[in-house]
């Protein structure tokens, strides 16, 4: 039990967390509704919060930009091999670019423990008119 709950603090058969999203490709102002999807490990573990950023991509200029944070405070904890959802809603912003070859955008989602490795996810949508 000792070795799994020190295996754990560093990331290995930890929690994991999946964004799930209805669709990839979303309009300026649209509502985004999707979830959480949050797999326990091998231990218990206390989430902290979980935090997904909305990245704009640059390639051409080499440069990645935060456009908005939604952030999730919790207590929850999480039991080993549990499967746990949590509500995901986000409203694209009415000012934002439309993707091209060089740009797109990205969700890093990011599920932070009490103690131990973060968790982390990466959903790549593309904005359109």
């Amino acid at each position: 039990m000792i070795l799994r709950k020190y295996m754990s603090l560093l990331g290995i058969g930890s929690a994991q967390i999946d964004l799930i999203l209805p669709k990839d490709t979303y309009k300026a102002g649209e509502y985004i509704s999707g979830y959480y999807l949050i797999k326990g490990g091998t231990i218990e573990q206390q989430i902290k919060r979980i935090d997904c950023e909305l990245i704009k991509i640059d390639q051409s200029k080499g440069i990645e930009k935060i456009m908005d944070t939604p952030t999730i405070l919790t207590s929850k904890r999480i039991q080993s091999e549990e499967c746990y959802k949590i509500s995901f809603s986000f409203k694209i912003p009415t000012t934002i670019t439309v993707s091209t070859e060089a740009i797109f955008y990205r969700f890093n989602t990011k599920l932070i423990f009490n103690e131990g490795v973060e968790s982390k996810d990466q959903d790549i949508i593309r904005i359109i008119q």
